[in-house]
This record gives C-alpha cells, sequence and structure tokens, in this order.
C-alpha cells in the first residue's frame, strides 16, 4: 500500500484572546489629528517610501494603535509616540530582509542620536528622525524613563541582530531561547518607558526594578508579542520567514500548525492571567508612588487591550479582512511567495 499524504492545512482557526481581555478599551481624543501628522512626519523627505509602502502605512493604523495605547495623554505626548511606532515598524519593516551588518549600521546611527540628540550629525534621515521625536521626549521625561529608554532601545538592537543572524543560518531556536530573544525584539520595552514619559511619571528606579512591576511589563509583553506571532503568523509564512513561536513549538515539540497555534494561544491566555494576579499583589510605597504606579499599570493595560483590538483593525495582518476575521476566528492561509 502506498503511504498515506497528508495534504497541508489551507486555514487555522485563532483563538479567541479579545473575549479573555476584560480591561476596557479607550481611545484618545486627539487620534485622528495625530495619525495625520505623524504619517506626515514619518513620509516627508524620504525617497525611499515609494507608494506601495505609503499604502501599507496608511493601512497599518499606527496612529490608531497609539490613541488605544496611551489614552488619557495630552497631544504633544500621543504626537511623540505614534512617531515612535510609526518609525518603529519603519525600522522593522527595514530589518526585515537585512543582514547583521546592515542592522549594525542602522543601530549604530539611532544609539548615537539616542546618546547625543543634540551633538552628533549623520546624513542618514533616520538621525534626524530619531532626534527630532527624542528631543521631544527629553524635554518633559524623568530621568530614569529617559534611561529605561535608552536601555531597551539597545537590547532592541542587540536582539534584532541576532535575529537577523539566526535567519540568515535557518536556525530555529529551542522555546525558552525564542521567548528571552522575542521579549526584546518586540520593541513593546521603549513603549512601556514611554508611558512614564506621556503621562508625566516619575517612578523611582528600586520601584522599576521590583519584582511585580517587573513581572506586570512582562506578563504584557508577552501577550503582546505571542499573540502579534499569531496574528502575523499567515503573512510571514507565505514569504518564508521562521522567526515565529508557532514555528518553534511546532519544530520543537512536533506539533501540527493548528495544535502550535493553540498552544501558543493557551501561553497568551495565561498572560492575561498573570498580569491580573499580579496586579492584585501590588505592594505599597506611599500614596504619591502609588498614583503613579497605578497609573503605569493602567497604561500597560491599555496596551494589552488597545494591541489585541488593534491587530483587527490594522490591515498589516488580516488585509482587509480584519472584522471578518476577529468574528469568526478563521485565517485562509496564503500561498508561499516563490
Amino acid at each position: 500500500m502506498s503511504p498515506v499524504s497528508l495534504s497541508a492545512p489551507t486555514k487555522i482557526v485563532i483563538p479567541d484572546l479579545v473575549s479573555h481581555c476584560t480591561f476596557d478599551l479607550r481611545m484618545n481624543r486627539n487620534h485622528r489629528l495625530v495619525s495625520i501628522e505623524s504619517k506626515r512626519w514619518l513620509f516627508n523627505g524620504d525617497p525611499y517610501l515609494d507608494e506601495q509602502s505609503r499604502r501599507a502605512f496608511h493601512g497599518l493604523k499606527a496612529g490608531r494603535l497609539t490613541a488605544m495605547c496611551y489614552p488619557n495623554v495630552g497631544y504633544p505626548q500621543l504626537r511623540v509616540c505614534a512617531d515612535f511606532l510609526n518609525w518603529l515598524f519603519h525600522l522593522d519593516n527595514l530589518s526585515d530582509d537585512m543582514d547583521n551588518r546592515g542592522i549594525q549600521d542602522i543601530s549604530n546611527v539611532v544609539m548615537n542620536s539616542l546618546h547625543n540628540p543634540h551633538t552628533y550629525r549623520s546624513s542618514a534621515r533616520l538621525n534626524r528622525m530619531t532626534k527630532d521625536f527624542y528631543t521631544r521626549v527629553v524635554h518633559t521625561a524623568s530621568p530614569g524613563a529617559c534611561q529605561r529608554y535608552i536601555e531597551t532601545m539597545e537590547f532592541f538592537f542587540q536582539s534584532v541582530n541576532q535575529q537577523a543572524i539566526d535567519r540568515a543560518s535557518g536556525y530555529v531556536p529551542d522555546l525558552e531561547s525564542y521567548i528571552a530573544l522575542r521579549r526584546d525584539t518586540s520593541g513593546c520595552k521603549p513603549c512601556w518607558a514611554l508611558i512614564e514619559y506621556a503621562n508625566n511619571l516619575d517612578i523611582p528606579d528600586e520601584v522599576m526594578d521590583h519584582p511585580i512591576i517587573r513581572g506586570l511589563g512582562e506578563a504584557t509583553n508577552d501577550l503582546v508579542t505571542w499573540s502579534n506571532d499569531i496574528f502575523s503568523y499567515n503573512v510571514e509564512q507565505s514569504k518564508g520567514h521562521m522567526h515565529n513561536m508557532i514555528d518553534v513549538v511546532m519544530n520543537e515539540q512536533g506539533l501540527d500548525l493548528q495544535t502550535a497555534v493553540d498552544f501558543v494561544g493557551e501561553m497568551c491566555r495565561q498572560s492575561i492571567d498573570r498580569f491580573i494576579e499580579d496586579r492584585k499583589n501590588l505592594p505599597s510605597w506611599g500614596s504619591k508612588i502609588d498614583k503613579d504606579v497605578a497609573i503605569y499599570v493602567e497604561g500597560l493595560a491599555d496596551w494589552i487591550v488597545g494591541s489585541l483590538h488593534w491587530s483587527f483593525e490594522s490591515e498589516r495582518y488580516f488585509g482587509k479582512q480584519g472584522k471578518e476575521v476577529k468574528k469568526t476566528r478563521v485565517v485562509t492561509l496564503l500561498r508561499k511567495r516563490l
């Protein structure tokens, strides 16, 4: 008898994470103006952003993500956060097909711009863009928030560089290694520093380093990042990209595609549960600090619920089908590009 040939799957069913997340979804009242202004800022004077790239940024709706994740902040702060997220997505697009040397060149420009925003000069447009939004951050951010922002950007570039090395060699890491790397490639940690900046918080370093505060940030990072791996899987598999938790668990545990999707979905649910549990166990540092901490933790919760809903409103993952996918949770797999 000839062996039975198992046909490749044509669809996946994604987990219902929206229902599992009971946090209130809110929208900053300045979202329309900020969306327009931030895209104009991104497009201004960039000869490499062709019409197709600009259409993709319109469909991305980074301004809407910003407004959902920073719902209570003022216009100037929201604008900085939107500029940063548009800039970060732009970096992500640039680095997708770069080798580690190209990423190192970008890293050098960006980090020099952050460390020396008033003196460092480069012909690279990234230098002007980075200095432009970061000088607005340092104008009002606490020294601790600035330090955390720069440190976490360093971690981001180190991990993206490692990801490029892994991609070039075809290496698929084990789950534990992948999680450690993905917590930095996500670019979430600098966004947490911007919660401090945008809400004018001044939280002492020893409070930000407390295990519960760190745990809340990590749980949020995990939910945003791992759910993104589920939502972006279809587009990534069509391009042959393998830096995704679904690929990692399929490779490590020998799971089929749908079982791997379910596995990652359960990890996402557990990260929301972890956040809720840690939030119940927050210690007290006195009324002033407790008030700032409460705003910071609420900012993390905004990121959890905001990113989940935005993923279906953006066209980055599901094209024009986001509303339908949100309802049915069925994703038809794209053909692999040759």
